[in-house]
């Protein structure tokens, strides 16, 4: 009981800290530069090709899951959160499409449908940790309010970015702030299931992939034929199959607390 109180006051003051800090900014605006990526190579008359190309791999892995979920029932899930584990892999799959996309041809209006669907699909994730690990009835209920704020976040960007101004505050929450979250849901709450670690697997390779994607060209003079942007796509889609495989492996807790 210690551990969960130090948890419930680490989470409070990191979300008031962060929310407060956040809107105390200056609106803050899309760097043009963000769409220059070093890769940017055509090949088979696809332009960007491995920036595109290396998002296939979260198709395969979202697809994999909504089976596993919807036809294998293979996964061990809440049946009560059901709806959340689709939005996530359903988020990650089309990801695929929203990444390639915006690749395609980079720039905010395409960035749009890249980040509609990583918002939700994190939205998702960030519910399932709390049902999973600090109350079933308040992941329950934050579910869709989480997912409609991650949403909004880009919708508000993208309007805020075409009116000349642009203000990633909002998205910037949705993206950072269950990263610092949820690491201490996992540490301080008992977990409903076995298989924690692949939880710990996801957020370690996304933290993996944004240094790929920050040493974006640094990688690509180390490995030549991909990018770190391109490796930021292929080391998080890993961790979501490494999520997936965890789910699939699990088991209900005899201790655990689900309610």
């Amino acid at each position: 009981m210690e551990n969960e109180k130090f948890g419930y006051i680490a989470i409070a003051l990191i979300v008031l800290f962060g929310v407060v800090g956040v809107l105390m900014l200056e609106p803050i605006a899309q760097d043009p530069e963000y769409h220059l990526f070093t890769d940017q190579r055509t090949v088979f008359n696809i332009p960007n090709f491995w920036n595109v190309i290396s998002s296939l791999p979260f198709l395969v892995v979202g697809v994999l899951g909504l089976y596993s979920i919807l036809r294998s029932h293979r996964a061990c899930l809440i049946a009560e959160m059901k709806a959340a584990y689709i939005l996530f892999f359903l988020g990650v799959s089309l990801v695929a499409f929203g990444s390639g996309y915006y690749h395609l041809r980079p720039d905010n209006a395409s960035l749009v449908w890249d980040r509609i669907p990583m918002s939700v699909a994190f939205m998702a994730l960030f519910s399932i940790i709390i049902a999973e690990f600090v109350s079933l009835r308040w992941g329950s209920l934050l579910l869709w309010p989480l997912v409609l704020f991650g949403v909004f976040s880009v919708i508000y960007w993208y309007g805020t970015e075409s009116g000349c101004e642009g203000d990633l505050r909002f998205y910037s929450l949705v993206q950072f702030l269950p990263v610092l979250v949820m690491p201490l849901m996992l540490l301080f709450f008992k977990p409903g299931f076995t298989g924690t670690s692949g939880y710990w697997y996801l957020l370690g390779a996304y933290v993996v992939g944004k240094v790929f994607e920050y040493f974006d060209g640094f990688t690509q003079d180390m490995l030549f034929f991909l990018s770190g942007h391109s490796m930021k796509h292929l080391v998080v889609a890993i961790g979501v199959a490494l999520l997936l495989k965890a789910y699939n492996n699990r088991r209900l807790m005899q201790h655990g607390r689900l309610e």
